[in-house]
């Protein structure tokens, strides 16, 4: 069976959820344009705190999503594929432009803070990774990404994650590079605070 046959059955069946379950519309469209903000709040609400292990912990996120996001542009480029609603007769809840769809970058930014937090910080992790689900669901569920563009991203954003986590928390010249990094920034920071 084709794989984007597959796809697009997983698709209708979740977008017609729509239909179906009305009440949850309201939910899934802040969930698909809005709760991204969510994470970004998170995350400068983390770095504030001051504390080292959460320090370490945005520094990871940031930088994994610059690789995940970067690596997602290049990818849509060589496999690109039309949002659903351009194929499609879809219900569309959310307005989007007509550019890729393969891979999400909603899910694999929510998916690579998502999986930064768990990384260093189990339970609060939990929670991120559970939102970061809902919104690649959300973006299914209004009609702008097909399961595999949301399923690819946050694979994506999870691989990417990891490997920099394991890069800063396993090698010592990773480790000394991100040690020598935010010692610089703190100095600068009390510098300016003061």
């Amino acid at each position: 069976m084709n794989i984007f046959y597959s796809d697009y059955q997983v698709f209708q069946f979740i977008n017609h959820l729509a239909v179906t379950v009305p009440s949850m519309n309201p939910l899934m469209r802040f969930l698909a344009k809005d709760a991204e903000y969510l994470f970004y709040l998170g995350v400068i609400i983390y770095w504030l705190t001051r504390s080292p292990i959460n320090r370490r912990m945005v520094a990871t996120a940031l930088l994994s999503a610059c690789a995940a996001l970067g690596s997602g542009g290049i990818i849509s480029h060589f496999f690109y594929r039309d949002r659903p609603f351009v194929t499609h007769a879809v219900i569309q809840l959310i307005q989007h432009p007509a550019n890729a769809s393969f891979p999400s970058d909603h899910a694999t930014g929510a998916f690579v803070i998502a999986t930064a937090i768990w990384m260093y910080r189990k339970k609060d992790g939990i929670i991120w990774l559970a939102l970061a689900a809902l919104i690649a669901v959300s973006r299914v569920w209004t009609g702008v990404h097909y399961p595999l563009d949301v399923l690819t991203g946050a694979f994506m954003g999870m691989t990417s994650a990891i490997l920099v986590y394991r890069l800063f928390e396993s090698s010592t010249l990773g480790k000394n590079v991100l040690n020598t990094c935010m010692t610089i920034y703190e100095k600068m920071e009390r510098k300016l605070g003061a």
